[in-house]
C-alpha cells in the first residue's frame, strides 16, 4: 500500500526514536512527528547522506521562515537554533537483499520530529526548544507539516533532476558551529576542534593539529 511520497502524520507519538536509540519524546498535539515514505530508486545505498543532506536542508529552510538565521543544522541531523534543540531526522532504509547486492535503494522512510508549540519538556532532554519558546506564538502543526512537506516535496524533485551539489553546498553554509572550535568526546577522551564542514560522503571534517574526517557515531558533542 505503500506510495512514493505518503506523508504520515501523528498527533501523539508514544515510542519515538531518536538516533542511536535515543527517545524521542512529543506532548500530545503539540508538535510535529512526521513520517514521509520515499522512494529515492535513482540514488544508490552509497549514495544515502545526498537524501539526508536534502532533507535536513529543507527542514532548515522551513524553520529558518519562522526563527530566523539562527537555526542550523547540527551534524548529522538535527535541527539547532542557537545552543538549542529544535528537532530532529532519523531516516531508515528498507533494503531487500536482491537491491543490497546491486547497490539499489527501493525505499527509506524520513522521520521528522520539530518542537512546535510545547514549553514544558523532561529534564533529561539536554536544551530544547520549540517555535513558540522562540517566537512567543502559538501555531497550527497541521498546517505547518503541509507547508513542511511542499518545501520537502519540490527539494526531491531537485535533488532528483538536478543532482546534489546545491544541497551539499546549503547544508555546509548551515553547518552548526561552522569554523568554531567545540568540545568532542571519542570513547573517553574529551577534546577540542575545529568543526570545518561535511564532505560529499557525510563525513565531518575536523581539525585538531591535523584534518580528521569523522563518520557518524564516533563522537558526541560535549555542552
Amino acid at each position: 500500500m505503500a506510495q512514493n511520497g505518503m506523508a504520515i502524520f501523528a498527533h501523539d507519538q508514544t515510542l519515538g526514536r531518536g538516533q542511536r536509540g535515543k527517545k524521542w519524546e512529543s506532548e500530545k498535539g503539540a508538535n510535529i512527528a512526521l513520517s514521509i515514505l520515499i522512494k529515492p530508486d535513482f540514488l544508490k545505498l552509497s549514495q544515502q547522506f545526498w537524501l539526508s543532506a536534502c532533507v535536513a536542508v529543507s527542514v532548515n529552510q522551513f524553520l529558518v521562515k519562522y526563527a530566523g538565521d539562527d537555526v542550523k543544522i547540527k551534524w548529522p541531523n538535527d535541527l539547532y537554533w542557537q545552543d538549542r534543540k529544535a528537532g530532529g531526522i532519523l531516516i531508515e532504509s528498507v533494503v531487500s537483499s536482491a537491491a543490497s547486492e546491486n547497490g539499489n535503494w527501493p525505499w527509506a522512510i524520513v522521520g521528522i520530529g520539530i518542537n512546535i508549540n510545547q514549553t514544558n519538556f523532561p529534564d533529561w532532554l539536554i536544551r530544547p526548544v520549540s517555535l513558540k519558546q522562540i517566537t512567543g506564538k502559538s501555531f497550527n502543526t497541521i498546517e505547518l507539516a503541509l507547508e513542511l512537506c511542499k518545501i520537502l516535496d519540490n527539494n526531491f524533485s531537485v535533488l532528483q533532476q538536478q543532482g546534489f551539489e546545491v544541497f551539499f553546498q546549503s547544508y555546509n553554509q548551515a553547518l552548526y558551529k561552522r569554523n568554531e572550535k567545540v568540545k568532542l568526546k571519542k570513547g573517553r577522551k574529551v577534546f577540542e576542534a575545529l568543526i570545518k564542514s561535511v564532505n560529499q560522503s557525510g563525513q565531518l571534517l575536523i581539525q585538531q593539529a591535523t584534518e580528521e574526517e569523522i563518520n557518524f557515531g564516533e563522537i558526541e558533542w560535549v555542552f
